[in-house]
């Protein structure tokens, strides 16, 4: 969550409002809950913009582009109108710079995918589902919280890429801490994962772990 959440965008310094961050390092300079914030313009009589924003990237991280309307449109603040307007431009987006349709073939692609949560400060595991070709159908958030079996149930895993016909998954997860080192819970959970996908017909290709300081892959240092 974001660190200043509870601070209205008047009661931030210079430096720490969106739009001045925007000016002075870019867009690749905020992150995620500070782009929306952006979009957004203004919060409600309730909740300042920043918090707003992070209700609404809530939504996103848990449902899909195509189904998020209906929850987006239950905050407060939002609306049918607003929900309506945020979605189109995702889909906008999505059309224009395709990461529905994106190779897949080392764990650097994969960093790629998923590198704007390196920084967030907790764990969430996120599964990219493929084709045949090796070629993203779609990239999900699937738990958030601290990674073990008793949290992670398979048929959360492969429900969604079962119904985008995927030929394969991979899945990643970040370590808050900035270390790379797999524990045993991530171990136990690969072998879970990749015992039910073979069940499945669903191949696992890989299990990234990421973080600030880069990325590891399961794969390449044999912890298979």
């Amino acid at each position: 969550m974001y660190k200043i959440l509870s601070k209205k965008i008047e009661e931030m310094s210079l430096q720490e409002r969106p739009r001045e961050k925007l000016l002075l390092k870019g867009v690749f300079g905020l992150e995620d809950v500070e782009l929306l914030a952006l979009a957004l313009g203004k919060g409600s009589k309730k909740c300042g913009v920043m918090e707003l924003a992070s209700k609404v990237l809530d939504v996103i991280n848990k449902s899909s582009i195509d189904k998020c309307n209906e929850e987006l449109e239950k905050i407060h603040g939002i609306g049918k109108v607003k929900a309506g307007a945020l979605v189109s431009a995702f889909e906008f987006a999505r059309r224009r710079i395709k990461p529905s349709g994106i190779p897949v073939t080392s764990a650097q692609d994969v960093y790629s995918l998923v590198k704007h949560l390196s920084h967030d400060k907790q764990e969430h595991l996120i599964c990219i589902s493929l084709n045949g070709e090796h070629v993203t159908n779609a990239v999900r958030i699937v738990t958030t919280g601290i990674l073990n079996t008793t949290h992670v149930h398979p048929r959360e895993i492969y429900s969604d890429p079962i119904v985008d016909r995927a030929a394969s998954i991979i899945i990643a997860h970040n370590h808050p801490s900035g270390s790379l080192t797999p524990s045993d819970a991530d171990i136990k959970v690969t072998k879970k994962i990749r015992e039910a996908g073979e069940i499945l017909g669903i191949s696992l290709l890989d299990h990234v772990i990421f973080s600030k300081f880069g990325f590891l892959s399961l794969r390449e240092e044999g912890r298979w």
